[in-house]
């Protein structure tokens, strides 16, 4: 109930929805003759638009996700477990195609690949089912098991988790196959994404070690206005946005113990 709450929630407030119905809400009250709420309703979807498109607010609201936690510089003892969590993959492509097709969070495969094989005897758990807007298409775990076996990562390594469908089903799904892990287990996913991550695999009982990736931002960026690329712009505002309305939703809803955890 609660993953299809959220999905539902998301996509109707996400900002390029929010914007829209803006929009939408305006033009019904020009057709109905008001308007002073035209007017205001079309100017805030504008504000919306042009303070996540052509700013870079995105990335101020981003960034201190992306410090709270770094990626250990060295690790003491055995690295026994690599875990990485999907969200990495375009599962249409990926599945017609028979291939690995990444999106813009590509980076949790190569970080999950360079620590394989700098981690050799380590075990690799790859966790991520299907989405609910996917249709049918396989497990992200699934793509990415053929994207490790392509680059000559043994089978006999990975194990696949593919039925989770968002984070608090990634710790949950996977705590069972991580009761037996010897050593330390490492834990790959967005920079971004990694203080909720953290959160719940805490909730749920199992210690990770936190190995962010694919940074969005630079951690030094200010409020100013940004022209070079605005469809970046508000992508990052709209990951930003959601990852803190998921903080609080995870919070309020008792799955994770700190609003933002840390170290």
């Amino acid at each position: 109930m609660f993953f299809v709450a959220s999905k539902a929630f998301w996509l109707l407030m996400q900002p390029i929805s929010v914007v829209l119905l803006l929009i939408l809400a305006g033009l019904a009250s020009v057709l109905l003759q008001r308007r002073k709420s035209a007017i205001v309703l079309i100017a805030v979807a504008a504000l919306v638009q042009g303070l996540l498109g052509f700013t870079s607010f995105g990335y101020v609201l981003i960034q201190p996700l992306e410090d709270r936690f770094a990626a250990p510089e060295t690790l003491a003892g055995e690295v026994g477990t690599i875990v990485m969590l999907g969200g990495a993959t375009m599962a249409r492509p990926s599945t017609a195609r028979q291939i690995a097709e990444l999106n813009q969070g590509g980076d949790r495969l190569t970080t999950t690949l360079w620590l394989a094989q700098r981690y050799p005897q380590a075990r690799i758990v790859l966790s991520g089912g299907g989405g609910l807007f996917s249709g049918d298409t396989e497990s992200e775990a699934e793509t990415v098991r053929r994207f490790m076996v392509g680059f000559g990562i043994s089978e006999d390594r990975l194990v696949l988790e593919q039925d989770s469908r968002n984070t608090a089903e990634n710790a949950a799904f996977t705590k069972a196959a991580l009761a037996d892990a010897d050593g330390a287990i490492v834990l790959v996913t967005s920079a971004f994404h990694m203080p909720r991550s953290v959160g719940l695999y805490r909730a749920a009982g199992v210690d990770v070690v936190p190995w962010p990736t694919d940074y969005r931002s630079t951690g030094m960026q200010g409020l100013a206005l940004d022209l070079a690329n605005p469809n970046q712009n508000l992508d990052t505002a709209t990951t930003a946005i959601r990852e803190w309305i998921g903080l609080l939703a995870y919070f309020a809803t008792g799955q994770i113990g700190d609003l933002f955890p840390s170290p």
